[in-house]
């Protein structure tokens, strides 16, 4: 008897251990970059640039709510204004 509870003591932890790590790792994922994305030049007064860019300026793409209460955290700088989640907001980061 005292040996089954041992024996299931056992699985328990190995069972808690496997889940703890399954959880972990699939919150903690790398970014892959998958290719390249080509832009558009935009209709004169759509877009103010702050830095010069190049064809060979590296940027990052996130993709964050700017919602009112989403991970953003206050309004948008282009305009100090939320938007929907359901309109696609595009930003560059070079930084």
């Amino acid at each position: 008897m005292k040996m089954q509870a041992c024996s299931t003591s056992f699985y328990l932890l190995l069972f808690f251990l496997l889940l703890v790590t399954i959880i972990s790792s699939s919150e903690v994922q790398s970014c892959k970059p998958s290719g390249k994305i080509k832009g558009k030049k935009l209709p004169h007064g759509h877009a103010t640039l702050r830095t010069t860019l190049s064809v060979a300026t590296n940027a990052v793409l996130t993709i964050n709510s700017f919602e009112k209460g989403g991970d953003g955290g206050a309004e948008s700088e282009c305009d100090n204004k939320y938007h929907s989640d359901d309109t696609p907001v595009v930003v560059l980061s070079t930084g």
